[in-house]
């Protein structure tokens, strides 16, 4: 990987400005992961900026598990398959998530760290636009092959009649490793956060 180093503004307000350009779609990503407050149950949908990133975990556990298949929109009207999946209430030891960007200035990676040692970060109403996950998991009380529309764990989240959808009491997944479109929750606390950009590939996986 390239040397990890700051990046500085390139020369000049125009060249400048075409590196804020690349940035946002990234800054928006990250913002939704780091959004640390939102009123109520599963916050609404929104149109996804169609820029994956990467989130990886130490260790997640879950309680009110659920998973359907649907369609993340973006403004201009592209649709990305996704896994919807939600979980009620969520802790996250050594969660990282990573944008890689190709901007004027070379690749960037946008870093966002947290959750580490006796503080881990917790999430409720937790939900994933998932397009790839590994890891080791283990779930309790598990339905696969349940009818998307009869999704009651957590309440409120029902797909299509149906479509397969699965759901489980509790989930734990050691050595996470994802791929999504969008992350929003109702409540994110992330103590000891830590937000970097660095110049090269230094995505979390």
């Amino acid at each position: 990987m390239p040397t990890d180093t700051a990046v500085e503004p390139a020369c000049g307000g125009t060249r400048w400005h075409r590196f804020a350009l690349a940035l946002l779609p990234a800054l928006i990503a990250a913002a939704v992961l780091v959004g640390v407050t939102g009123q109520g149950g599963v916050a609404a949908s929104f149109a996804v900026s169609g820029q994956r990133f990467k989130v990886s975990a130490d260790l997640l556990e879950g309680e009110g598990f659920a998973q359907h298949g649907a369609v993340a929109h973006t403004a201009g009207g592209a649709r990305h398959p996704v896994l919807l999946s939600v979980i009620r209430r969520a802790t996250i030891t050594g969660l990282c998530q990573s944008v890689l960007m190709p901007t004027p200035a070379g690749e960037v990676t946008f870093l966002v760290e947290a959750g580490d040692g006796e503080r881990p970060v917790v999430a409720t109403d937790l939900v994933i636009d998932l397009q790839q996950l590994s890891g080791d998991a283990t779930f309790e009380d598990i339905e696969i092959g349940r009818d998307a529309s009869t999704l009651d764990v957590p309440a409120g989240l029902t797909g299509r009649p149906g479509d397969v959808g699965q759901q489980a009491r509790t989930v734990r997944i050691t050595g996470l490793r994802q791929t999504a479109y969008a992350v929003n929750a109702g409540t994110f606390r992330l103590d000891g956060l830590r937000l970097s950009l660095r110049r090269g590939d230094h995505e979390c996986f």
